[in-house]
């Protein structure tokens, strides 16, 4: 496979950085809707409220992280950065993918329940134990969510760990066949 060019690998670069920082922009954004919406004294303002919430999960959060993920493994298949080269990259991927897993199981249920809760029962919702427990989590899982994005871009500018040396971890794979044959 032909690796990119710089200018090619640039423009990846800068969809993948762009792509990461709309995911963290909107995370951020839904933290703080999400906690000033715990008090609201308004039914109908409650569900518009969640109902955006529900929006830029939708139609921003999946497909921003989802693009990130895409542009990170092109990144990595088609630049001399691999996908195991570089503990940062192994670290990003591990990070990325957990993150659309929870994302995916717990999260983007919790937003689409607060928000059919609240349709439904408009300000009565706040006295609804589900309702409560499902809004906690969208507020603690989308303030942890968000920390470990910005870890992520942290990682991305700061590669912290460096190239791993696949000579020496070969060599110590080939020793260990011949001790045990």
């Amino acid at each position: 496979m032909k690796k990119l060019n710089v200018k090619q690998k640039n423009w990846l670069l800068s969809f993948h950085v762009a792509f990461g920082g709309i995911w963290f922009g909107t995370a951020l954004c839904m933290v703080v809707i999400a906690w000033s919406n715990r008090n609201t004294l308004n039914g109908d303002e409650l569900y518009a409220i969640n109902s955006i919430l529900k929006r830029l999960d939708d139609f921003v959060i999946i497909p921003s992280a989802n693009l990130s993920l895409l542009t990170g493994g092109l990144l990595c298949w088609l630049t001399i950065w691999g996908f195991f080269k570089h503990y940062w990259v192994i670290v990003k991927w591990v990070a990325t993918v957990t993150l659309i897993i929870v994302g995916t199981i717990w999260l983007g249920p919790w937003v689409n329940a607060v928000t059919a809760i609240s349709e439904t029962d408009r300000l009565q919702a706040l006295q609804n134990p589900l309702y409560i427990f499902d809004q906690k989590g969208v507020i603690v899982g989308g303030i942890i969510q968000t920390f470990c994005v910005l870890a992520i871009v942290a990682i991305s500018v700061l590669k912290p760990w460096g190239r791993r040396n696949l000579k020496k971890e070969e060599e110590k794979e080939s020793d260990k066949s011949l001790t045990t044959s």
